[in-house]
C-alpha cells in the first residue's frame, strides 16, 4: 500500500518596493520578480512588472484575504510586491506570525519611516516609532511625552493634525513637528510647523509625522511638575472637605501598589475608592492598562474624575455604584484595591479574589482590629495564605524651634496572591 507524500509549500518571496516603482529594485529582487509564477500586490506594482507569464492577483489592506491568496498558490513560485520595509509595520510580520517564518524570505525596501526621518536629517535609532493604525491615540501620546524623538505612521482616520489636537489637549506643546508625505514620488514635500500650526492643516493619506522634542523642556507640563507617579502627598488630591484626612496615607499607599504588583497593561479595580488617589497613581502604573474606580457616594466619584484629569490619567473610569454589583461587566482584574470599614468587606475581598486572572493580587487596607481578623480569614479560605501588615505611621513638624511627630491612625493591608 503506497501512500502520498505532499510537498513543502514553496518559499514566497516578500519584497519591499519604494514610491518609485520596480525601478528601485536590486538585480537579485528583479530576477525574482521576472522568475515568479505568481505575482501578488498592489495594482500600481503590478502593472509596472516585465513578468508577462506570472499570473497577478491584485491585493489590498485585507491581510486575512492575503493569506487565503498565499495558501490558495502553495505549489507556485510567488513573489509578493509590498511597499518599503515588509516587516517594518508590514505585512510581512502578520505573515511570518500566522504561517510561520520559514515560509518566507524578506527582501527590504528603505522604509517611508527611514526617509521621513532622512529629510529632516535626525537620526532614528532612539526615537519612539509607531503606528496609529495598531495603537490607539491615547497611548501614542502618552508614550509621546517623554520621548525626545518620535516616528508615527498617521491614518486617513487619525491625521497629522489629530496627533497635534490631543497633544495639545494634555499640554504637550513642546515639539517641533515635520510632516513627509508621499515619500519617493515626484510630489513628494516635507512640512515643518509648530504643534498649534499643525492642527489646522492637511495632509495627504500618505505620510509619516516625525516629532522633534524642543531643547530644555520638562518632561511634562508646568500645572504637574512635582505631581509624581505614585506616592504623592495628601493634599495633592482633591478631596470632600467632611471626610478630609480619610484618603489612603501616602505611605501605605506606596506599599499597597507595590504588594498590587501592577504592570504596564494590567487591569485595575479600586473598590471603595474615595477620592480616587490609589485609582489614580495605579492608572500611572498601568499607563498601557485599564483601571476601574468604583465609589458609591455621587460626589466622591466626581472627585475621582477631577483627580483623574489632574494627574492626566485618561485610562481610568470612574464608576458610581456599590460592590459587587457594580463591577458587573468588567474585565476581570490582575489587582484590586479595597479600601472599607464596614462589616462587608470580607465578603467583598472574597468576591473580588473570585474575580481574579491567575497570578492576581487582591490588597484589603482596613481601620479596625476587628475587620483585619475576618479579612485575613477570608482572603486565607480563598488562598490558603495571606499577608499582614500594621502600619504606625508619624510625620514629622516643626513646632517653633522643635521637631515634633504626629501620629496618624493605626491602619492596616492585608493581601493575598491567586495561584
Amino acid at each position: 500500500m503506497s501512500s502520498l507524500k505532499l510537498s513543502s509549500p514553496k518559499k514566497v518571496y516578500v519584497i519591499g518596493i519604494g514610491d518609485d516603482g520596480l525601478d528601485s529594485l536590486t538585480g537579485a529582487a528583479r530576477k525574482l520578480v521576472d522568475q515568479a509564477e505568481v505575482l501578488l500586490g498592489a495594482e500600481r506594482f503590478l502593472g509596472s512588472a516585465i513578468n508577462q507569464t506570472a499570473t497577478r492577483i491584485e491585493v489590498g489592506p485585507d491581510f486575512d484575504d492575503l493569506r487565503a491568496k498565499i495558501e490558495a498558490n502553495a505549489d507556485k513560485q510567488t513573489v509578493l510586491l509590498a511597499t518599503g520595509d515588509p516587516l517594518f509595520y508590514g505585512t510581512a510580520r502578520y505573515l511570518c506570525d500566522h504561517l510561520g517564518k520559514d515560509r518566507f524570505e524578506v527582501v527590504p525596501h528603505v522604509s517611508s519611516m527611514q526617509l521621513a526621518f532622512a529629510r529632516v536629517k535626525e537620526s532614528w535609532d532612539e526615537a519612539y516609532l509607531t503606528n496609529l493604525a495598531n495603537q490607539s491615540l491615547d497611548r501614542v501620546v502618552e508614550r509621546v511625552r517623554t520621548a525626545e524623538k518620535v516616528g508615527i505612521f498617521t491614518t486617513e482616520e487619525i491625521s497629522p493634525s489629530a496627533v497635534a489636537k490631543a497633544m495639545l489637549d494634555r499640554q504637550i506643546d513642546y515639539f517641533h513637528a515635520y510632516v513627509c508625505e508621499n515619500l519617493g514620488s515626484p510630489d513628494e514635500r516635507v512640512t515643518q510647523s509648530n504643534l498649534n500650526e499643525l492642527a489646522k492643516q492637511e495632509f495627504s493619506a500618505l505620510n509619516v509625522l516625525v516629532l522633534i522634542r524642543d531643547p530644555n523642556v520638562p518632561d511634562r507640563p508646568s500645572q504637574r511638575i512635582g505631581l509624581r507617579l505614585f506616592g504623592n502627598p495628601d493634599e495633592t488630591f482633591l478631596q470632600s472637605k467632611p471626610k478630609r484626612g480619610l484618603l489612603t496615607p501616602a505611605e501605605v499607599r506606596v506599599m499597597a501598589l507595590a504588594e498590587m504588583d501592577i504592570g504596564p497593561a494590567s487591569v485595575v479595580w479600586d473598590v471603595g475608592a474615595g477620592s480616587g488617589s490609589v485609582a489614580v497613581e495605579a492608572a500611572q502604573i498601568a499607563s498601557g492598562g485599564s483601571v476601574y474606580a468604583i465609589e458609591m457616594e455621587a460626589e466622591d466619584h466626581q472627585l475621582i474624575t477631577e483627580n483623574a484629569q489632574r494627574f492626566g490619567a485618561t485610562n481610568l473610569t470612574a464608576i458610581l455604584g456599590q460592590a459587587p454589583e457594580a463591577w458587573d461587566g468588567l474585565p476581570d482584574p490582575d489587582s484590586v484595591f479595597i479600601g472599607g470599614t464596614g462589616r462587608a468587606v470580607a465578603s467583598i475581598a472574597k468576591d473580588a479574589f473570585a474575580k481574579l486572572r491567575k497570578g492576581g493580587r487582591v490588597v484589603v487596607n482596613v481601620g479596625s482590629i476587628e475587620n483585619v481578623g475576618v479579612v485575613h480569614e477570608a482572603l486565607r479560605e480563598c488562598a490558603g495564605d495571606a499577608n499582614v501588615w500594621m502600619f504606625n505611621i508619624a510625620r514629622g513638624t516643626q513646632q517653633l524651634v522643635r521637631m515634633r511627630f504626629e501620629s496618624l491612625n493605626p491602619t492596616f493591608l492585608i493581601s493575598a496572591v491567586k495561584d
